[in-house]
């Protein structure tokens, strides 16, 4: 009688550990492997890493899988950000749109899947955030990120 009590356990254990992996406080952002910038850019974007807030657009922040210094997302990966990434080409586009919020140039693109992609441009790090096309309603939920951007990336070109 034992071993038929033991799988049960086994069974309900592992019941309860999946509803708690779906639930709001136990999301997880995957998040492509981070980018491997030079050592000084790396430092810029783990203090950008401490600074940023604890909640965008509403959503609170979530742990990011792997875990970096590099990376950030909230509401699950409905926003997510990525620091000390390659200088994109699309700066270089001066067809690109672009919007200033609290001192901190963001280039604007909306993607094909109706997504929108936020890149910082005149940084020493080249800083982007995605956001899904649910919380995109408009650039106001990068004033916190702006606020944080200004306060750790100085202003400059990145050579990266």
């Amino acid at each position: 009688m034992s071993l038929h009590r033991r799988p049960l356990r086994v069974l309900a254990a592992s019941a309860v550990l999946a509803l708690a992996a779906c639930s709001p406080g136990g999301s997880v952002a995957r998040v492509g492997p981070p980018p491997t910038p030079p050592a000084a850019v790396a430092g810029l974007c783990a203090a950008l890493h401490k600074e940023l807030p604890e909640s965008v657009a509403g959503l609170a922040r979530t742990r990011t899988e792997p875990e970096s210094d590099l990376t950030a997302a909230w509401g699950g990966s409905a926003i997510v950000l990525r620091c000390g990434i390659p200088r994109p080409p699309e700066t270089l586009d001066e067809k690109q749109g672009g919007v200033d919020i609290n001192g901190v140039t963001w280039l604007l693109e909306k993607l094909d899947n109706g997504d929108f992609r936020f890149t910082t441009g005149m940084r020493l790090a080249y800083t982007q955030v995605r956001v899904d096309k649910e919380h995109a309603t408009d650039a106001g939920m990068l004033v916190g990120l702006s606020a944080a951007v200004d306060g750790t990336v100085p202003v400059g070109i990145a050579s990266y």
